[in-house]
């Protein structure tokens, strides 16, 4: 691969993930996108949006974020969003919609580091469709959260070590000193 070609995915930062257990996340988030921002490199942000009769809905019986304002990215991202390269919205866990491998292709990028909510589902899914894209995923453990609380968040990023490799789980730190 010659030059590394990097995008920052913020994954579903959205009112409808954010409570008690995930809300600590959002200060690390708006120091990564701020760092990743004056690095001029992109930022993208996903929005998931839940409907009517999604797997979602008939097989985990989950009905939430259907809607403004649980829909809506959460304020304190709202002056980066407007700045972003691009937002991406979903109907899946995963940043790879149509529209963002559509984008990482046209893009050409090669490395993506995710962030945000929540670590076990929509990051990790996020992460390892890259790697299965032959794309490096880097996962920004400190970065991400889970709204199911923190023994969720853990089982993400054990998951994560298996599939993607412990390499690839870095801090906010490790961000600055590798990108």
């Amino acid at each position: 691969m010659s030059e590394r070609r990097a995008a920052l995915i913020v994954i579903d930062m959205q009112n409808g993930f954010i409570n008690d257990r995930s809300r600590g996340v959002i200060p690390k988030v708006v120091e990564l996108v701020e760092h990743w921002e004056a690095t001029g490199r992109p930022v993208v942000f996903t929005r998931y949006h839940n409907y009517l009769g999604s797997p979602f809905e008939r097989l985990i019986h989950w009905s939430s974020v259907r809607h403004p304002p649980e829909t809506e990215i959460v304020p304190e991202l709202a002056e980066h969003v407007s700045r972003a390269r691009a937002v991406i919205d979903k109907k899946i866990y995963s940043y790879f919609s149509s529209d963002g491998a559509a984008l990482t292709d046209q893009e050409a990028w090669t490395d993506l580091l995710f962030c945000g909510v929540a670590t076990e589902s929509c990051v990790l899914k996020s992460a390892v469709d890259a790697f299965e894209r032959d794309l490096t995923p880097w996962f920004v453990t400190d970065a991400s959260a889970s709204h199911g609380g923190q023994p969720a968040h853990e089982a993400g990023l054990l998951v994560a070590r298996r599939f993607i490799g412990a390499g690839q789980l870095i801090s906010t730190d490790d961000v600055r000193v590798k990108f």
